[in-house]
């Protein structure tokens, strides 16, 4: 069965899902501190990636990781959002949930360090 809450197929479904991702792209720099910091810190840190006389796999891992970061913050922040539309609540699910997202966020954290150390030095 096709979900009612589904757009129009083809083109216009693609075209619709890029306006759907842009106010995805605003809530979280409207809403979340922590987005607002990791896109400056992507600003900053993809084209010095570009800039790096390292290979172009080596770039490539680069921006990789810090895109990473952008995208489980995103996946986190809906996490949070969705608990909170359930039920605010204190609950133990709920808790389990966004520090399980907010542990998400952090391995990607550790990991872009750990990429553009292993590509400059290693």
């Amino acid at each position: 069965m096709r979900s009612p809450y589904k757009g129009k197929p083809g083109l216009k479904r693609i075209w619709n899902a890029l306006f759907y991702s842009l106010d995805g792209f605003a809530a979280a720099f409207k809403h979340e501190d922590a987005f607002r910091l990791e896109i400056l810190l992507a600003l900053i840190l993809i084209p010095l990636a570009l800039h790096m006389p390292v290979s172009g796999i080596g770039r490539a891992l680069m921006v990789a990781a810090v895109l990473l970061v952008l995208v489980v913050e995103l996946i986190n922040s809906s996490i949070e959002a969705i608990t909170d539309r359930v039920s605010l609540e204190n609950h133990v699910l709920a808790k389990r949930a966004k520090d399980m997202g907010s542990a998400a966020v952090m391995l990607a954290l550790i990991n872009a360090p750990v990429v553009w150390l292993l590509v400059i030095f290693g």
